[in-house]
């Protein structure tokens, strides 16, 4: 897979993206099958994936229960707005594009902070004339400005969904981890709900891969968490069924569903009462 790498005459940032290190979301965009990526994320890619072959197999069934999550909340709860931290280079099926697919209307704000990106979901994530997307530059670690900036899209008035997959685990620290999505759940309204994925420790693989990864030379280190670390996340909401599972085991029925090579990434939605 050749990798197209990041367009410097794009619209951009001061900062510039760093060429000679691998970077967490090209590194899972390449497993995803996209080519915005670099020499260096492709190669800890393939070293990851040698050392646990169900690796790309776990990342693509992440994105498959975005897509599930979404038709869920956009059918069965009426949700019409989103905020997805951490969102990655753009691919196939993004939240905005799942959710106006169900409902035109539907307001979706991305948050991340690598400059790549940046630039790319400038140029491509965009929206029905009926509803609206948005991009914050900002860091997870920064949940009252991505509060204030997003109050210029969605409504805190009305239920938001907080996407937050394959990036709480990128948060060493469990107080912090914790904390933060504490407090970004505490400032969104009753009837929001939470939609996070996370690596799973409790499958020998998943700890191989986390150290293979954080063994390299990557500025962001993971943190696994076992399955009652990742339930705590829940704390205080009302887990939607089937509750916390691996992705391909929640509700298979709302869309794309593969078979889990290994019990990789674990997830779950939530409501908040």
């Amino acid at each position: 897979m050749e990798c197209q790498g990041y367009d410097p005459s794009a619209e951009s940032p001061v900062r510039a993206p760093a060429m000679d290190r691998p970077h967490s979301a090209r590194v899972w965009n390449y497993w995803l099958g996209g080519k915005d990526c670099y020499q260096v994320d492709r190669e800890l890619g393939d070293k990851v994936a040698r050392l646990v072959p169900g690796i790309v197999e776990s990342a693509r069934a992440d994105r498959d229960f975005l897509s599930r999550s979404v038709r869920h909340l956009g059918e069965q709860k009426g949700i019409r707005q989103y905020l997805d931290i951490g969102t990655g280079l753009p691919t196939m099926d993004n939240t905005h594009e799942v959710a106006q697919r169900i409902a035109p209307e539907s307001r979706v704000v991305y948050v991340d902070h690598d400059p790549m990106v940046l630039s790319h979901a400038r140029a491509l994530l965009t929206s029905t004339p009926e509803g609206a997307t948005d991009y914050i530059d900002a860091d997870l670690r920064e949940p009252e400005r991505i509060l204030e900036a997003a109050a210029e899209t969605l409504d805190f008035g009305k239920p938001i969904a907080l996407m937050l997959l394959a990036v709480v685990h990128l948060i060493a620290d469990d107080e912090e981890a914790y904390g933060l999505v504490r407090r970004l759940m505490a400032a969104l309204p009753s009837g929001s709900h939470l939609v996070l994925t996370h690596a799973c420790t409790d499958a020998p693989t998943t700890r191989t891969a986390i150290r293979a990864y954080n063994e390299s030379d990557i500025p962001t280190l993971m943190k696994g968490r076992d399955k009652a670390g990742i339930g705590a996340f829940f704390d205080g909401l009302e887990l939607v069924e089937p509750g916390i599972v691996c992705c391909p085991e929640w509700r298979p029925g709302f869309g794309p569903r593969r078979a889990p090579h290994e019990v990789m990434t674990y997830c779950g939605v939530a409501a908040k009462p």
